[in-house]
């Protein structure tokens, strides 16, 4: 069993290291690591850490010019050769320490996709930091209206952390359009229309200030609104 973990990177020369770490750390029994980072055309330095990285095991791929998250996510899978597939940020909002509890619906046949919620109470979230109000509540409108157009319900569709089997990223790989944020709406929508089982596990989570390097803003929020509405409505198989 292998799990390929796609890491798109942009501008995180002082995070990037330590999540690989983080990464690597995790126990997983038998269950092989396939990393795969995509440089998204780094300017900070970020690109010359990342090229360092060829030779120790991980699977490094260039963007030609910086296109956005979901373009380095598309080119991510295609790359990706693991049985489960698992989408991690290059910062350090997400611990990898939750990989076991992302994978274990998959692995137990109980889910085609796992998202990791923020929002989901248990032990993991009571301390989860939310930096932004306003944000927070955008993101739980945005939501709202997901859930409403897409028939699926789901407390966190903008987690980072979102896992599929092989077999469900191959159904909606070939559709896959966005380029920025608009890619966590269009594989939700996607997972819809194939009526894959998505399950939902509660995740820590520690939020980061955009002095720290956060990167969505207010155009991204809006342009979501767009997102939601086009690709639930009016993207047919």
């Amino acid at each position: 069993m292998k799990l390929s973990i796609v890491i798109p990177v942009f501008n995180e020369k002082n995070t990037i290291l330590e999540v690989l770490e983080k990464v690597r750390s995790v126990n997983l029994g038998s269950v092989e690591k396939e990393i795969i980072i995509v440089d998204d055309f780094s300017t900070d330095g970020t690109r010359e850490i990342v090229k360092g990285l060829e030779s120790s095991g991980c699977k490094v791929f260039f963007q030609e010019k910086n296109c956005g998250k979901g373009a380095a996510l598309r080119r991510g899978f295609k790359e990706a050769t693991g049985d489960i597939v698992l989408i991690q940020d290059a910062d350090l909002e997400y611990n990898p320490a939750d990989y076991p509890t992302l994978l274990e619906p998959i692995l137990k046949g109980q889910a085609d996709v796992v998202y990791g919620s923020r929002f989901l109470k248990s032990e993991k979230t009571q301390h989860n930091k939310i930096v932004y109000k306003h944000g927070f509540l955008f993101s739980r409108f945005l939501n709202w209206l997901s859930n409403i157009l897409s028939g699926v319900y789901l407390t966190d569709m903008y987690t980072c952390y979102k896992v599929f089997s092989a077999e469900a990223l191959d159904c909606i790989l070939p559709h896959l359009k966005s380029n920025r944020f608009g890619i966590d709406p269009e594989l939700t929508a996607w997972a819809a229309k194939y009526r894959l089982r998505i399950v939902e596990v509660p995740i820590s989570y520690k939020g980061r200030t955009y002095q720290e390097g956060k990167k969505i803003n207010w155009k991204d929020g809006i342009a979501a609104i767009y997102h939601i509405i086009y690709f639930n409505l009016f993207m047919r198989k």
